[in-house]
């Protein structure tokens, strides 16, 4: 089955940040949205242990590793960036400051429920900020593959592991789809032309509602 990567599922993401927004990326898989962000529009990037406006990944060898980004990983920084404590940092997200916030997921309910810390009782618990973020952001979206690696759902009716928040979720960007949450349900946006509806609800732990209009997904080779 077609599927889009990672890179293309972030770049997709990308394209809906709207020019002047104050972003928040999830550790890992989320960070990759910031190397996609559309030429022209301006992207202010947070980060929980303190910096706001970081840029792109510096060149191997070029790394200054006290400049860090909650993940761990090198950051540059741009003209006017700034550091800040971390309780600060976390104000500003509670604050209700940063107008985007894209995370993980292990699983998303179609009512915005979102389960991304914990795999259950066997997983290693990761809580980092995400608790904040889902309840302090103005939009919070999701990037995920459409199911888990043994062919689950990760869109499901409600959620069977330990919750991040509580229907916070409004958008999801899948491996197969682009859903809104509006009601309790999930709303199909867009699809890739190759999958049909019929496959793509049997690959859905819950009941799509297809509206008259669904775009195709399309999105350049990465």
């Amino acid at each position: 089955m077609q599927k889009l990567s990672n890179n293309q599922i972030a770049w997709r993401a990308a394209q809906d940040i709207a020019d002047g927004s104050y972003v928040n990326l999830g550790i890992g898989f989320p960070e990759k949205v910031a190397q996609y962000h559309p030429e022209g529009r301006v992207a202010i990037f947070h980060t929980e242990n303190g910096i706001l406006n970081f840029g792109e990944s510096p060149a191997k060898g070029e790394e200054d590793w006290d400049l860090i980004n909650a993940g761990k990983k090198a950051v540059t920084l741009k003209p006017g960036a700034a550091f800040f404590h971390h309780a600060d940092s976390f104000a500003m997200v509670r604050g209700g400051h940063l107008d985007v916030a894209i995370l993980g997921a292990y699983e998303v309910a179609e009512n915005g429920d979102l389960a991304n810390w914990s795999t259950g009782p066997k997983g290693v618990p990761a809580v980092g900020g995400a608790m904040d973020l889902v309840h302090g952001a103005k939009r919070v979206a999701v990037i995920t593959d459409h199911v888990t690696r043994d062919g689950k759902p990760k869109l499901v009716k409600r959620c069977t592991l330990p919750l991040t928040g509580v229907a916070c979720i409004t958008r999801v960007y899948s491996s197969l789809a682009v859903l809104d949450i509006e009601g309790g349900r999930f709303v199909l946006r867009e699809k890739l032309p190759s999958i049909s509806l019929e496959e793509l609800q049997s690959l859905t732990g819950a009941e799509l509602v297809v509206p008259e209009t669904v775009l195709d997904l399309i999105v350049p080779e990465l």
